[in-house]
């Protein structure tokens, strides 16, 4: 008797996956509501790697930006939310193997859990096809994000502070540094500084609009 049935089995063929060990898949489909023991975690774990490092060699190959905008365009494409959009555009929530309680909780829609399953597919593509083919099919699924804009529209100061939590340095640090002018025309002066990497400043009508282009400024030229 097979694993799964003919229909999830033919879905997953046809969505690029290489089935061989039918269990395999099983498991990368199944939610511990299930209360079965062999669950998607284990598996979930070793298809977030794949997932990074596929993403991260992809863009270091066609992306000649600098690396803190490197960072924040991967930290786009593995976040669960695209993780669960990429696992909602094949077909997914479908074929999830859920417990009676989480399928009426909304689970099939979850972007946790479908962001988990995602990872776990990729770790099951691990598992039969090494790096080579995950990566290759990583690229296949999420060729748009990749060649498209995602991640290059962040907030400046999100930018920033994940640029500084990816090269292991000290959160930013803003201060107000001058305001000049009438409370109806105020201009304020915003320095943005990162310990032993360097400082920007700006200036705007708003100490948080003062904030944002102090960022943006320092992530181009430090960035």
């Amino acid at each position: 008797m097979s694993a799964l049935g003919q229909a999830t089995l033919d879905w997953l063929r046809e969505s690029g996956f290489a089935v061989r060990d039918e269990a395999l898949w099983r498991r990368a489909l199944t939610h511990g509501s299930t209360g079965e023991r062999d669950t998607y975690e284990r598996l979930e774990f070793l298809g977030d790697r794949v997932l990074g490092l596929a993403t991260a060699a992809w863009l270091y190959a066609h992306d000649g930006a600098a690396e803190g905008r490197l960072s924040q365009r991967q930290n786009a494409l593995v976040s669960r939310e695209t993780c669960a959009a990429v696992a909602r555009r094949i077909g997914v929530p479908a074929h999830l193997r859920l417990g009676t309680q989480a399928r009426d909780d909304g689970g099939r829609d979850s972007d946790n859990i479908l962001g988990d399953v995602m990872e776990a597919l990729l770790g099951a593509q691990f598992v039969e096809e090494g790096f080579e083919g995950s990566a290759a099919l990583v690229h296949r699924l999420w060729g748009e994000l990749l060649a498209g804009a995602a991640g290059q529209g962040k907030h400046p100061k999100s930018a920033l502070q994940e640029w500084a939590a990816a090269a292991r340095r000290r959160p930013p640090e803003y201060s107000v540094i001058g305001r000049e002018g009438p409370d109806h025309a105020a201009r304020f002066t915003v320095r943005v500084a990162v310990h032993n990497v360097g400082e920007a400043q700006a200036t705007a009508p708003s100490k948080q609009e003062a904030e944002k282009e102090a960022a943006r400024l320092f992530m181009e030229k430090y960035g």
